[in-house]
């Protein structure tokens, strides 16, 4: 199934899909990304890409303050400058929200994080493409390899950004940069 973006109810469609279990590709700040509630739906985008079950997945979130709560450590002023956007940022996680690490992004676009809002929860992200391929930036060709085997398809034309975001790890408190992308820090 697809639907537009522009379509006044796609926010609230695509976050029911996900909170029936779905596994949903949506438009991003960056690039088409394969999406589900985090937690064991990770399970269905592994089996589509072709995913090892030990590369984890960059978890979105609608607002700092929700990266807040799961985060164990205090995000520096410096990262949170470039939130909502396009920098994605390895934190200790909370115990009570299941310990060890998580990369967590507040996206850019509205949209997009009035779709996590909507579920009420951090939602899972990562490229469109099969693993070891490059991510899918044309819509058509999204739709044509993997329509069968989503839930949901939230279509906005073909993608407008052409690089992942930037991604740091503070978990050892200081900043490393680990994969340059969208966001330059200086």
């Amino acid at each position: 199934m697809k639907i537009l973006k522009e379509h006044s109810d796609s926010a609230e469609r695509a976050a029911g899909f996900m909170k029936n279990g779905g596994t949903i590709i949506i438009p991003t700040d960056t690039i088409y990304g394969f999406s589900s509630i985090a937690g064991d739906g990770g399970v269905r985008i592994r089996q589509i890409k072709g995913r090892a079950e030990t590369k984890p997945f960059i978890e979105l979130v609608d607002s700092v303050e929700s990266a807040e709560k799961i985060s164990a450590i205090k995000i520096p002023e410096r990262i949170l400058r470039f939130w909502p956007g396009p920098l994605t940022v390895i934190v200790p996680r909370k115990a009570e929200f299941g310990g060890g690490t998580v990369a967590l992004r507040c996206p850019g676009d509205d949209w997009l994080r009035k779709v996590i809002a909507f579920t009420g929860k951090s939602i899972y992200s990562t490229s469109v493409n099969r693993s070891g391929n490059p991510p899918m930036l044309r819509i058509e060709e999204i739709l044509k390899e993997f329509e069968p085997e989503v839930d949901l398809i939230v279509c906005d034309g073909d993608s407008k950004q052409t690089a992942a975001s930037t991604l740091v790890d503070i978990t050892s408190g200081e900043i490393k940069v680990l994969r340059q992308g969208a966001v330059k820090l200086d």
